[in-house]
C-alpha cells in the first residue's frame, strides 16, 4: 500500500501490558526515529499506517495524536476523498502503550483518569467517527483493546482471514474504554457485545463478519489490494453525499423517527446544493456514467 516516510514522534519503543504476546524476532521494528505513523496520499485516498510492528502496534500518545490530527486533515482537504487505516507486521493495534504518554505534573487526583479517557481513547475513536470522509479499516492482525474499537469505529472494516479482535479490557479487570460499550452494541446486539466484553475471548475475522463487525474477510495477500479496490470506489464517489450519509447513519440509533427525518430532509437539502447531486441528476437523464468531483 502507498506509505511514506511521515512521522509521528515516537514515544518509548515498549510493548503495552494487554495480556498479549509480544511480537517475537520478525520486528526488527521501524529502527531508531523511523516513523511510527507512515502517511501518503494516493489518488484522492489518504493511507494511515501504523508502523509498530515490534510492539503488535500498540499505539502511543505520540501516534493517537498524529492519527486524530491526520483525520481532521482528511476532513478539511478537499484532495481527499477516502482514507484507509492499517498497520504494518502481526498486530493491527495491540491496545494503547500508555508509556508513550507525558509523565504526570501531580498526583493523581478525583477526575483525572476521566480526563484521560476523554482526551485521550475516546478522542481517538470520535476523531475515525466524525472524519468526513469515508474511512475503511483494513485489519492486517491482532486488534485488541482500544485497538479492535479503532477498526470497529471505521464506516467499513476488512480483515486478514488472520486477523483476531479482543475485547482485552476484563482480562485486566478493566471497564472497556475508547467508546466499546457504545460501538459493539450498535454493531451486534447487546447480548453478543456482553458476551465479547465479559469473557475477552478472542474473535476470528470469521467469527467477526459472521457478528457483522467485519464486512469482509479475505487471505492475508489479498487484504492490501481489497482495501485499494474499495478506497477507489469511495474516492471516485459522490464525496459530500457520502459524508451526509455517513452522518445520518452514525446518528440513526441515538435519536426518535422524528429526529432522524429531520437530519435526512436536512441533508438532502444541503446535498442538492452541490455539484455532484446535479451531476447525478444529470447523468441519469442523459444516460451517461457520472463523474463526480467531490464538491
Amino acid at each position: 500500500m502507498p506509505v511514506s516516510g511521515e512521522a509521528a514522534s515516537a514515544g518509548p519503543d515498549e510493548h503495552a501490558r494487554t495480556g498479549l504476546p509480544d511480537a517475537g524476532p520478525e520486528a526488527a521494528g521501524p529502527g531508531p526515529g523511523a516513523a511510527t505513523v507512515l502517511h501518503s496520499l494516493d489518488g484522492g485516498v489518504s493511507w494511515i499506517t501504523l508502523n509498530r510492528p515490534e510492539a503488535m502496534n500498540a499505539v502511543t500518545w505520540d501516534q493517537r495524536e498524529r492519527i486524530i490530527a491526520l483525520l481532521a486533515d482528511a476532513s478539511a482537504d478537499p484532495g481527499v476523498r477516502a482514507v484507509v487505516l492499517t498497520a504494518t507486521g502481526r498486530g493491527f493495534c495491540a491496545g494503547a502503550d500508555l508509556r508513550g504518554a507525558p509523565a504526570p505534573a501531580r498526583e493523581r487526583v478525583p477526575g483525572d483518569v476521566a480526563r484521560t479517557i476523554r482526551l485521550g481513547a475516546q478522542r481517538l475513536i470520535a476523531a475515525v467517527l466524525d472524519c468526513e470522509k469515508p474511512v475503511i479499516a483494513a485489519v492486517n492482525g491482532t486488534a485488541a483493546g482500544i485497538g479492535a474499537h479503532l477498526a470497529f469505529a471505521c464506516d467499513l472494516v476488512l480483515a486478514a482471514d488472520t486477523a483476531t479482535f479482543i475485547e482485552v479490557f476484563v482480562r485486566r479487570g478493566l471497564v472497556p474504554d475508547g467508546g466499546g460499550a457504545y460501538l459493539l452494541p450498535r454493531l451486534v446486539g447487546p447480548q453478543r457485545a456482553k458476551e465479547l466484553m465479559f469473557f475477552g475471548d478472542a474473535l476470528t475475522a470469521a467469527d467477526a463478519e459472521r457478528l457483522g463487525l467485519v464486512n469482509r474477510t479475505v487471505p492475508s495477500g489479498e487484504l492490501e489490494a481489497l482495501a485499494e479496490e474499495w478506497a477507489g470506489r469511495l474516492a471516485a464517489g459522490p464525496t459530500r453525499a457520502l459524508a451526509l450519509t455517513k452522518q445520518l447513519v452514525n446518528a440513526s440509533l441515538d435519536g426518535d423517527r422524528a429526529t432522524a427525518f429531520a437530519a435526512e430532509a436536512a441533508a438532502q437539502e444541503i446535498n442538492m446544493t452541490t455539484r455532484d447531486a446535479n451531476e447525478g441528476v444529470a447523468s441519469f437523464v442523459e444516460r451517461r456514467s457520472p463523474e463526480y468531483r467531490g464538491c
